[in-house]
């Protein structure tokens, strides 16, 4: 067996919403945040391969070497992204993250398509909330 057989990667489609569900993460914020995020993600080996959100949450796809611990990671992105936009008073209320966050595995097979999902937010919010959102991915369960 060669070492290209010894790579394994989880897939991870992780939404979490702002503390209150408020309206915080307006366009000019996403538009510092996200990048912000994804920069300060990859300088500690955790790979952001998407993100992007509404108002009141946000989604990531992130690639999570087995050896890391999700819980962490996502603790992790939620206090220094939260952290950076407080100390550098990107809004004029304190932000949090909500305590829980939603997180779902993703067969390597449907990359592109949540990728092309988290990609059309802003415009998949024009219609439908966040509570829309979450039914359906609470639907989606294997009995």
């Amino acid at each position: 067996m060669t070492d290209s057989y010894n790579k394994v990667y989880l897939f991870v489609h992780v939404i979490l919403t702002v503390h209150e569900r408020k309206p915080l993460l307006k366009k000019p914020v996403r538009v510092v945040l996200f990048p912000h995020i994804k920069t300060m993600a990859e300088e500690k080996l955790i790979r952001v391969l998407k993100i992007n959100g509404a108002e009141d949450h946000a989604h990531f796809l992130l690639q999570v070497h087995p050896s890391q611990n999700l819980s962490q990671v996502i603790k992790l992105i939620k206090t220094e992204s939260s952290s950076w936009l407080n100390q550098n008073k990107i809004l004029e209320d304190g932000f949090e993250w909500q305590e829980n966050y939603a997180a779902y595995s993703v067969s390597p097979g449907s990359l592109k398509q949540v990728m092309d999902y988290i990609d059309k937010q802003e415009e998949y919010h024009k219609t439908k909330t966040l509570e829309n959102e979450l039914e359906v991915f609470d639907k989606i369960q294997i009995s």
